[in-house]
C-alpha cells in the first residue's frame, strides 16, 4: 500500500495519467492522478462512463475507442502514441499525450502526459505567426504601392532615350524601393545628367528619392543654375533646408551625386562630383575623374567645396556615372567586393559594343558576379555614348 502512494503521489506530481482498458473498450482503472488533473474521482470514470464524461462530443470518443482496438488487434507493433483532447469536470480543456501498448490478452495501459501547456504555446505560436505574416503583408502591399509612387516621379527610359537616345539605364532596387534616384533635363544649350545615391535603401532611401526629385525641380526648373559645380552647391543649400524644416537639431542625411552638363554646340562636357566619380572610355582605355570629398547634406557646419572638370572628347568616347552599388556588391569566387579595379575592366570590354548591348553585358557581369550572394546595395548606372 505504501509502495502505490508513494506511485500515485510521483503520478500527482508528474502530471501523468494511467488508464486500464479492456478489450471491449470499458476502464478498468484510473490512476489517482485523474483527480488533479480532470476534477474527477477515479472511480467515476470507470467503465464506459471515461468515453461519457471527459469528451466534448460523443463522435470523437467512438474516434479514439476504434484507434484503440485497432492498437489491441496488432499486439506486436509495439508502443503507440498520439494526442488528444480531454474535458475536466469544470469543462476546461486537457491536452493528453498518449503512450499507449498491449498489457495483457485482454487489457491495453495508456500512459498520459499533460501537454497542455505545450499546446497553449503552439497556438499562441501560430496566432503570433499569423499576425505577423497579415502584418508583414501589410507592409509589402504598402511599399509595393510606394514603389507605384517612386516609379511616377522616376523618368521613363523611353523620356532618357527622347534626350539622350545612345544611353542606357540599369536600375536595380536592392529592395522594392530604391534609394537610388538619376535626374535628366534638357534646355536649348545643354543636356543634364545627374545619378544620385541617396542615404540608405529601401523605405528610408526612397523617402530621400523623393527628396532629391523635390531640390532638382527647384534649382533647375526655379533657380536655372547653369553650372555643375553651382548646381551641386544649390542643391546642397535646398537639401538642408527641406530636410530641417521643422527641426531644431542638423540632419543626418544626404546623398551622393555624379552630375553632367553636356554642350550641344561643341563636343565638350562639364562634371561635378559630391563623393562620385565619372568613367570615361575612349580607345586608349578608362579613365575616372573622381568627384569631391563631400556629400550633398550632412556636416551643414562645414564649408564644402565643389570643383568642377571640363573635359573635350570625341565622338564615340562613352561616358559612365551611377552610385556605388555595382562596385561594392560581394561575389566572385571569393565572396568579396568587386572594386573600382574590376569595374574598370568590364567597362573597358563594354566599350567595343553598342549602346544597348553594353546594358545587358553589364547586367550580364553584375548577376555572374554575384551568383547567390544577397544583393549588397541598389544598383544605378548610366551610360552614354558622346
Amino acid at each position: 500500500m505504501v509502495a502505490l502512494d508513494i506511485q500515485e503521489q510521483i503520478l500527482d506530481k508528474l502530471n501523468t495519467l494511467i488508464v486500464v482498458l479492456n478489450n471491449d473498450g470499458s476502464v478498468d482503472y484510473v490512476s489517482k492522478s485523474a483527480r488533479q488533473l480532470l476534477g474527477y474521482e477515479p472511480d467515476d470514470l470507470l467503465g464506459n462512463n471515461w468515453w461519457v464524461a471527459t469528451r466534448f462530443s460523443k463522435p470523437e470518443g467512438i474516434e479514439v475507442k476504434r484507434k484503440l482496438q485497432s492498437i489491441f488487434k496488432n499486439r506486436n507493433s509495439g508502443v503507440q502514441t498520439f494526442e488528444h483532447l480531454l474535458k475536466t469536470s469544470q469543462g476546461g480543456q486537457k491536452w493528453i499525450n498518449w503512450n499507449v501498448s498491449v498489457l495483457n490478452e485482454e487489457q491495453l495501459v495508456g500512459i498520459g502526459y499533460d501537454i497542455t501547456e505545450k499546446k497553449l504555446n503552439e497556438k499562441r505560436l501560430i496566432e503570433s505567426n499569423k499576425r505577423l505574416s497579415e502584418q508583414n503583408k501589410d507592409i509589402t502591399d504598402s511599399i509595393r504601392y510606394a514603389k507605384r509612387i517612386q516609379e511616377s516621379i522616376l523618368q521613363s527610359k523611353e523620356s532618357v532615350k527622347s534626350i539622350l537616345e545612345e544611353s542606357f539605364l540599369l536600375y536595380k532596387p536592392k529592395d522594392i524601393v530604391s534609394g537610388d534616384f538619376y535626374w535628366f533635363y534638357e534646355n536649348e544649350n545643354y543636356k543634364y545628367v545627374a545619378a544620385v545615391d541617396c542615404t540608405g535603401h529601401g523605405v528610408p532611401g526612397a523617402m530621400m528619392s523623393m527628396v532629391a526629385n523635390s531640390i532638382f525641380k527647384e534649382v533647375f526648373l526655379n533657380r536655372k543654375e547653369m553650372e555643375t559645380d553651382k548646381i551641386l552647391y544649390a542643391l546642397d543649400e535646398e537639401l538642408e533646408k527641406a530636410i530641417n524644416k521643422n527641426q531644431t537639431e542638423s540632419f543626418n542625411d544626404g546623398m551622393d551625386v555624379a552630375l553632367i552638363r553636356i554642350d550641344k554646340s561643341r563636343n565638350e562636357l562639364q562634371f561635378s562630383g559630391a563623393l562620385r566619380p565619372l568613367f570615361i572610355s575612349d580607345s586608349s582605355g578608362v579613365s575616372e575623374i573622381r568627384g569631391s570629398r563631400y556629400p550633398l547634406g550632412f556636416y551643414p557646419e562645414v564649408k564644402k567645396n565643389f570643383e568642377k572638370a571640363i573635359i573635350n572628347y570625341d565622338k564615340g568616347t562613352c561616358i559612365y556615372l551611377g552610385s556605388d552599388g555595382f562596385a561594392d556588391q560581394f561575389g566572385g569566387l571569393r565572396g568579396k567586393k568587386m572594386n573600382r579595379v574590376n569595374f574598370k575592366e568590364l567597362l573597358k570590354t563594354a566599350f567595343e559594343m553598342p549602346i544597348e548591348e553594353q546594358e545587358a553585358f553589364l547586367e550580364y557581369s553584375f548577376n555572374n558576379w554575384k551568383q547567390q550572394e544577397e544583393q549588397t546595395d541598389d544598383v544605378l548606372m548610366i551610360g552614354i555614348k558622346l
